[in-house]
């Protein structure tokens, strides 16, 4: 099975007809016609690549490049544009692109770049940090930091659902109800706690806040072991 993408078009028909055709090759792609969603939704969950129009209705394919290079993704982006000029191709390129497919595609061609760059970024990608189920112990390499038991517990549930966000209210639910601890606040105590510890260490990760959604772990997502 190859990996997880999101195909952004404004054209309905175009998206599904990509969709259906890279499943023939194995992928779980999935569709999206708004730039402020897709990158709402790149920013929630792990997509192992991207295919961004250039035109997305009112909005640019390429500003949305930008944006999603900004907020530190790595992912495999291609672009795809009616538009065959240097002038476009160099823009889409700069914004972050790692290729660019002019329309109309032979099919095998798009898959065959595809699969170039998602060689190329798993290549580069660095060993995932692990956390110790014994020890609580979080490592990356040389670095390491000691987790509580309760930053432990919060860490690992998060991980549980690395690709999509987890409430506060579930978070206080599942850690902290049945002792009666405080309220939901506490939650944002220990989220805090863990931040400062991610920070401080080179950890390939982090725990970002989705407005209205709750936290989610973005990132290489550490591996749980019984050492």
């Amino acid at each position: 099975m190859s990996g997880r993408l999101l195909i952004i078009d404004d054209d309905p028909e175009i998206t599904s007809a990509l969709a259906r055709g890279l499943a023939l090759h194995g992928y779980a792609a999935e569709t999206e016609n708004r730039a402020d969603l897709a990158l709402q939704r790149l920013q929630s969950a792990d997509y192992s690549g991207a295919i961004v129009d250039v035109m997305l209705g009112a909005d640019s394919g390429i500003d949305l490049v930008r944006t999603i290079r900004a907020s530190g993704a790595v992912l495999p982006i291609l672009m795809l544009s009616a538009l065959s000029d240097v002038e476009h191709r160099t823009a889409g390129l700069e914004a972050g692109a790692d290729d660019y497919v002019v329309k109309p595609f032979d099919f095998e061609e798009l898959v065959a770049r595809l699969r170039v760059q998602e060689h190329r970024v798993s290549t580069q990608r660095p060993n995932p940090s692990q956390l110790s189920h014994r020890t609580r112990i979080l490592q990356q390499g040389a670095a390491q930091t000691t987790l509580t038991e309760r930053e432990y517990e919060l860490l690992t549930l998060l991980m549980q659902h690395v690709d999509r966000p987890v409430s506060r209210g579930t978070l206080y639910d599942t850690l902290w109800a049945s002792d009666g601890s405080g309220n939901e606040n506490v939650v944002d105590v220990y989220i805090g706690y863990l931040r400062k510890k991610l920070a401080s260490n080179d950890f390939h990760f982090e725990i970002k806040t989705l407005r209205n959604k709750g936290f989610v772990l973005s990132g290489q997502a550490p591996i749980l072991t019984d050492a």
